[in-house]
């Protein structure tokens, strides 16, 4: 990686091999707002931001960014910044209100309408099935603890792929199983709220065994586009001593492996030693499920955030990266700081170089049988405001994606790396973190949804423009 990309975009853009997709990614849930029009179902992300003390700024989702209704504003957006690709996902309860039973047709126009706007704009749609907005009648009857849940994964994805497949460019399944098992059902952290720890391990299998449900039924409709899964990779390193080497190992398990080894080789990893009844519950599965999760992908979706290093030791207050939860003081090893790096507004260290590292475990854990590769989320947030003369000048983003970007196109042995889509096009509603935390290239004013683009938004239109 050589020269000051932040400062000169065009030389970075004309380093972007040809071929190589840059696209924005967003999700249903953070950014459409409208939450009952249309027909929209409720989902657990609804019955859980209304909860006391659940969301960091109390706020809710029910407007978000508006992107229901200005969704075409957003298009010419993205078309004048000159993004290849763009990621949404797909509401499942907006589709299929209940998780079961016939389609929502307005629910269905609506994506027909953004779908259509899309390729007008010369956007090709990259569509993520489920993006943790599970329908709340299916978590009333256990969620992702309940296997039925991956059949009416499987069942939705019949209805997406025959009212989009003609015209969706790559489908994602799953987005961050990762998360949604530890954040959602181990930690307490996003919806449901469990604070199952190991025992929620059946939520992470029922996901993975939904995805592979998901392939079969894209594939049975006859979809135009490539099919794949995203996960959230982290490389994780141990701070000093055998007990952390220890703990790294079984979080990268927990982390990583657990979510890739099953899709990609078609078994689950053994467990660091004595740690086997902890993971009774995917070691001991039936053939029948891992065949099921091993479907032939035509890529595989990373989202690099960050690395993390890990210590022995129960944590000596209750944060994790995402946020403040008592249940992690149950928990034996805690996360160590990166005093070498800088950090987002989220407190993630900035590491472009373990991208890299990412992509080299990839490499040499998974080989040949590693499908072609894209980088579907990579972004930061920080505390960005308008200056007086109502310019957002976010040169600490600009800094961030310069950086990964340039880790993105050097050439990684092993690794057919097609593509990086940036977290995200958006000011959104954050998850947990409500408003508080700002990752687009576009300011959105939450009172009047107002978008304004951010120095970083101009700065990788030049990028792009100089490919």
């Amino acid at each position: 990686m050589t020269g000051d990309y932040a400062h000169d975009p065009e030389a970075l853009g004309a380093r972007i091999p040809p071929g190589f997709t840059i696209g924005v990614s967003t999700a249903a849930f953070q950014v459409e707002g409208a939450v009952r029009h249309g027909g929209r179902g409720p989902s657990t992300w609804d019955s859980f931001m209304t909860q006391a003390g659940r969301i960091e700024d109390g706020s809710t989702a029910e407007v978000a960014t508006g992107h229901y209704e200005r969704y075409r504003d957003d298009i010419e957006l993205m078309k004048q910044l000159g993004i290849d690709s763009y990621r949404f996902s797909l509401g499942w309860p907006r589709i299929q209100p209940d998780g079961i039973g016939a389609g929502n047709k307005d629910g269905i126009a609506f994506y027909d309408r953004l779908i259509d706007a899309l390729l007008d704009a010369g956007i090709r749609p990259m569509a993520t099935l489920y993006h943790w907005d599970t329908p709340l009648l299916l978590q009333q009857r256990g969620g992702w603890m309940n296997r039925d849940t991956a059949y009416r994964l499987g069942d939705y994805a019949l209805l997406a792929g025959e009212a989009f497949g003609d015209r969706i460019d790559s489908w994602v399944t799953i987005n961050e199983p990762t998360t949604v098992t530890l954040n959602g059902y181990a930690l307490g952290l996003h919806a449901p709220g469990s604070t199952l720890l190991f025992d929620a391990l059946p939520a992470a299998h029922h996901q993975l065994l939904g995805h592979g449900f998901a392939v079969q039924a894209l594939r049975a409709t006859g979809v135009a586009g490539g099919v794949g899964i995203s996960n959230v990779h982290a490389p994780v390193v141990p701070a000093r001593g055998i007990r952390a080497r220890y703990f790294a190992k079984l979080l990268d398990l927990l982390h990583n492996r657990i979510f890739a080894d099953p899709v990609l080789l078609g078994h689950y990893p053994k467990p660091p030693f004595g740690a086997g009844k902890l993971f009774r519950a995917l070691t001991e599965v039936d053939s029948f499920d891992l065949k099921t999760i091993h479907q032939p992908l035509d890529f595989y979706g990373v989202n690099y955030y960050m690395p993390i290093r890990v210590r022995s030791g129960a944590p000596a207050d209750e944060d994790t990266p995402d946020g403040t939860t008592p249940d992690v003081k149950n928990i034996p090893f805690s996360l160590a700081p990166w005093p070498e790096y800088d950090e987002t507004g989220f407190g993630w260290p900035i590491a472009p170089d373990y991208l890299t590292v990412t992509l080299k475990q990839l490499s040499e854990r998974y080989g040949e049988v590693l499908p072609p590769v894209y980088i579907t989320e990579g972004g930061a947030s920080f505390p960005d405001e308008p200056d007086d003369d109502g310019a957002v000048r976010d040169g600490q983003r600009i800094r961030y994606l310069a950086d990964h970007l340039a880790e993105a196109i050097e050439p990684v042995p092993g690794i057919d790396l097609r593509g990086y889509y940036v977290w995200t096009l958006l000011d959104n509603w954050e998850w947990a973190a409500g408003y508080s935390q700002r990752f687009g290239l576009v300011h959105v004013d939450f009172d009047t949804l107002d978008r304004t683009p951010k120095s970083s938004f101009q700065w990788l239109q030049r990028v792009l423009a100089a490919r």
